[in-house]
């Protein structure tokens, strides 16, 4: 087996029209790798993917399949080195589904001659392998969209290439199926095969991929491990959202969610009066308020938390000054000294949907000595969060001091 990539792209240009869709893109994909392709509508995925299939010709640069260009290669000769899942499931002939899957090995069948038993077991394997098998005597047209991309990705696998290019190959597909798909996918990496997927989804890109390429602005502007790559400034300059990044505790990758453009999107009010404020967090349970906060242009810090706790992974994503303390030592003087100085650097404290135990007293003690205004968030009833008696009591004192918010955009405004 060579050495070589089995795709590289060197300084790739593509105008369409008046519009220049790429400038100078370059891509290698190793054997035996999957790297995804992420960026917004337009931004030239499906396009790069055209140009690496030879079905587009750039207005510059260079596409070499297995180390050789190919715009110099015939069509068969593509066919045989790369097979590619479209986009769009639609097929105008009433084809079987056997036979589409069929097509998969027209670059390995003579021109006048037929397939032979290898070619057969190659279909039917690749048919189980997307489980298609009993749709095979029905005509293409009478099956779902989500099946089609099932067959389209049959016909794909059947050709048995070194690359395969799948175009948002999910798209049309249930969540069950999505996740065989890029598990079918997979397997053919560990087993040698190199892929590229043009992929919507971050959460799906980082779960799969070996490496993430972000196109954007006609070029590519991040390539690397997921880790890297999906991170908050990338991700603005991509799609010009704000997300937080945090870790699957899953599938330990980075997992992305998108932040509501502003206040209003998020079922909130104008932006507060208060522009800094302390959270009293934990258990988890102020994750949503906290990106509320940060996207309403709060400065906000947060504590005592465990760190662990996904808060605390929250609040670090959104580089908030965070008062962490071990997960099993409790709030120590250190840590109450801090929480009591962010408290009195802030115009408010809000206290959050937080269980109400013991190690929550000298806490709620020392927001109170700060003498600023305490907003409480409370999503769910005080007898089902008390755990200490004690600790229900000084939020009781607490919680009369300003006021009540039953969600995080009613914090919001009273905040504003």
């Amino acid at each position: 087996m060579s050495d070589q990539p089995v795709l590289s792209v060197s300084d790739l240009s593509v105008d369409l029209g008046d519009t220049e869709v790429l400038d100078g893109v370059d891509l290698t994909v190793e054997r035996g790798e999957l790297v995804g392709l992420v960026g917004p509508n337009g931004a030239g995925k499906t396009t790069l993917l055209r140009a690496a299939r030879g079905t587009l010709t750039p207005d510059a640069g260079q596409v070499l399949v297995d180390g050789d260009p190919v715009a110099s290669l015939s069509a068969k000769a593509v066919g045989r080195r790369v097979a590619t899942v479209p986009q769009d499931t639609s097929v105008s002939f009433a084809f079987s589904v056997r036979e589409i899957v069929e097509m998969g090995r027209t670059p390995h069948v003579p021109r006048f001659g037929a397939m032979e038993a290898a070619d057969h077991d190659a279909v039917t394997r690749a048919m189980e392998r997307t489980e298609v098998v009993e749709f095979a005597g029905r005509s293409i047209t009478e099956i779902s969209g989500g099946e089609r991309s099932r067959v389209l990705l049959a016909r794909a696998l059947a050709q048995e290439t070194p690359l395969l290019l799948l175009d948002e190959p999910t798209a049309s597909l249930d969540p069950n199926h999505r996740l065989r798909t890029f598990e079918t996918v997979s397997e053919l990496v560990r087993e040698g095969r190199s892929a590229v997927a043009a992929i919507h989804d971050l959460d799906t890109a980082a779960r799969y991929c070996d490496r993430i390429v972000v196109v954007a602005g006609g070029g590519v502007i991040a390539n690397g491990p997921p880790e890297s790559v999906l991170t908050t400034p990338t991700l603005r300059r991509a799609f010009d959202v704000d997300t937080v990044v945090t870790d699957d505790p899953i599938t330990d990758r980075p997992r992305v969610t998108v932040l509501p453009e502003d206040a209003a999107a998020a079922g909130g009010p104008d932006i507060p009066s208060v522009d800094r404020v302390h959270v009293v967090a934990g258990g988890g349970r102020a994750g949503p308020l906290l990106a509320r906060l940060s996207r309403a242009g709060v400065e906000t810090t947060v504590g005592p938390v465990a760190a662990g706790d996904s808060d605390a992974t929250v609040a670090d994503a959104l580089e908030m000054d965070t008062v962490a303390v071990g997960a099993l030592d409790g709030v120590d003087s250190a840590a109450l000294d801090r929480v009591g100085e962010l408290a009195a650097a802030a115009g408010a404290v809000v206290v959050a949907d937080v269980d109400l135990t013991s190690g929550l007293v000298p806490v709620l003690d020392r927001v109170s000595e700060s003498g600023k205004p305490v907003y409480c968030v409370e999503e769910r009833s005080l007898a089902e969060r008390t755990v200490s008696q004690a600790a229900a009591e000084r939020y009781r004192a607490l919680r009369g001091e300003e006021g009540v918010a039953a969600s995080a955009p009613e914090l919001l405004e009273a905040l504003a």
